[in-house]
């Protein structure tokens, strides 16, 4: 009920009853707030048994949560079956690894080719390039492939 009450708020609270009832009569005062705080209970226990037996058997696993929309909507996504399908066929991680694939110029990953090694003079093999070279720059496309220029669209 008081979930989001600090101990400070807490202190203060204390600390302004006492100062307003007085230590004579803050244990009286606290006792009738317990027992209001039952009555209410009570009755909210005894409206919502009213309403389940109002409402007949087909609701008798009703909650009163469950018309709280957060709670509502977590229910049903957990409980939809194709839902459950979608994020299980669903990887992430494959997919993201698909991509980066895909930018640093690899096959796919189901179907990998081996980069060929090339060897050097003193027979070292070195690495295989990881990517594309993106210092070199790329080579000028002849006169005939440049796209034609229009200088009235600039």
């Amino acid at each position: 009920m008081f979930n989001d009450i600090g101990a400070l708020e807490l202190v203060t609270i204390v600390v302004l009853a006492i100062l307003v009832f007085g230590p004579e009569k803050l244990p009286k005062v606290i006792q009738d707030v317990t027992g209001v705080i039952r009555k209410i209970r009570a009755f909210s226990d005894s409206a919502k048994q009213d309403i389940r037996s109002e409402l007949g058997p087909e609701f008798k696993d009703f909650e009163f949560e469950d018309l709280n929309p957060k709670t509502f909507i977590r229910k049903q996504l957990s409980e939809n079956e194709d839902l459950k399908d979608i994020r299980s066929s669903f990887d992430l991680r494959k997919e993201l690894n698909d991509v980066t694939d895909a930018v640093n110029g690899k096959e796919a990953a189901e179907a990998p080719d081996p980069v060929p090694a090339v060897t050097t003079g003193d027979g070292a093999t070195p690495a295989p390039a990881a990517g594309p070279d993106l210092l070199k720059k790329p080579a000028a496309p002849a006169q005939d492939q440049r796209a034609p220029f229009d200088a009235d669209a600039t």
